[in-house]
């Protein structure tokens, strides 16, 4: 995919559905009574990925495009699959399917692609593991291939060492088939969707600070969703607005759960010039229209306990402060290292590349901006995030980008480069 220099961005673009919303969509209408309907759900490969482990586990999921109808067959209701269940690329996948399984009656492997062969997994295996489940790592290296056999589970109270909601969402999943109550507490307060959706389908759940909690459930029935355009994917429109000039964007119908939309706070920060239209509420999230306008930006500090909230948006942030003038340090963002790729490494290289002043440090990077840009050949790592960040950063670079395993994209959002073509002027 080779991508040039453009004048300007105009017009508005609909966001694809929100990726963790998606999934957890399937997975909870799959272990509900009855019908869940999902309108809006993200056609990604990751989440075709999570479709694809239910429908080995006997559950029927009509797959609509748009729609997405569930045939929920109750807590009690997956069946032992007859293969090995593939979650491709997708971490969220394999480690919130872990909760699920760890309290069935059969056992089951799961494993994914080798990106996903490389991810941790000992943060999921050890709180199941103290709520009585068996599972263990086939290689022997706390990753996957996962094998899960369903025991009986108990209640835990998981003081967790990182903030990530796969990590919390696994075990209060769990939890719901466990005797007594599951709690999981977290250095800071990850994304909340599990939470609140699950809720939603009847669960009893509960919410204090950085403390989640929850207990077990006779049955979940199904719903409604409709599922928010993902922030995550709007993240490139803001920064392509904020960073070509003369630019003015307006992205349609994205959640801003406060939980998710740290790059709003970061933008602001940076004196963006971003104002929130029609707001309102999807199936208990928060939604709003975007409009972005081209101005200066100024460099800032991200860390601590906001990083949760904008981990994934991380590398289009590195980007947007090689536009703005002045130092932006990213702080506290290790976490970026065991993601599809090391995208602190990833970003540094590719950045440095197109001429960027960016340095690696041991949990983030600092960024001097107002260079130049130039285009450059950039390796995506096949790291969808990594690739639709450069794709942003060449709109405004002097000269031809290249990036090497463009289609990556389509992990997350298959219809990404046509959207933006769709606002080049």
């Amino acid at each position: 995919m080779k991508i040039g220099k453009v004048n300007c961005l105009k017009g508005e673009v609909s966001i694809p559905g929100d990726k963790s919303i998606s999934h957890r969509s399937i997975m909870f209408g799959s272990i509900a009574k009855g019908i869940t309907e999902i309108t809006h759900f993200l056609q990604g490969a990751d989440c075709l990925s999570t479709i694809s482990c239910f429908q080995k586990m006997g559950v029927e999921i009509e797959n609509r495009g748009e729609t997405v109808l569930v045939h929920g067959k109750g807590l009690r209701g997956l069946k032992k699959p007859e293969t090995i269940l593939d979650c491709g690329n997708s971490g969220t996948t394999t480690r919130l399917i872990s909760g699920i399984l760890a309290a069935q009656n059969f056992n089951v492997t799961l494993t994914g692609d080798a990106s996903i062969q490389r991810r941790p997994m000992n943060r999921i295996i050890d709180p199941l593991t103290q709520m009585g489940a068996q599972i263990k790592s086939l290689a022997g290296n706390g990753c996957a291939p996962l094998s899960i056999t369903g025991s009986p589970l108990h209640g835990i109270h998981y003081m967790s060492p990182v903030a990530s909601a796969q990590v919390k969402s696994a075990v209060l999943l769990a939890g719901l088939y466990a005797e007594g109550e599951t709690a999981v507490t977290e250095p800071a307060l990850s994304r909340n969707h599990t939470e609140l959706m699950l809720k939603g389908f009847g669960a009893d759940v509960s919410s204090q600070k950085t403390t989640a909690s929850i207990r077990p459930a006779k049955e979940l029935y199904g719903q409604k969703i409709k599922v928010p355009g993902d922030i995550s994917s709007a993240a490139y429109f803001l920064a392509a607005g904020l960073m070509v000039p003369g630019s003015e964007i307006l992205i349609r119908n994205v959640g801003i759960n406060p939980t998710r939309a740290g790059i709003l706070t970061v933008c602001k920060k940076m004196g963006a010039d971003v104002s929130l239209l029609n707001q309102c509420f999807a199936s208990g999230e928060p939604v709003a229209d975007l409009l972005v306008r081209f101005g200066p930006l100024h460099g800032t500090t991200i860390e601590g306990e906001i990083i949760p909230a904008l981990i994934d948006e991380l590398p289009i942030i590195a980007a947007m402060a090689c536009a703005a003038e002045g130092e932006t340090i990213i702080r506290d963002a290790a976490e970026l290292k065991v993601k599809e790729s090391n995208r602190i490494e990833v970003m540094v290289r590719n950045l440095s590349a197109m001429g960027a002043d960016v340095t690696e440090t041991e949990d983030g990077m600092v960024i001097h901006g107002g260079r130049p840009l130039h285009g450059a050949v950039i390796d995506s790592c096949l790291d969808h995030r990594i690739a639709m960040t450069f794709a942003i950063a060449a709109l405004q670079a002097e000269g031809e980008t290249e990036i090497l395993g463009a289609d990556c994209v389509n992990i997350s959002y298959p219809e990404f480069y046509s959207d933006l073509n769709s606002l080049s002027q």
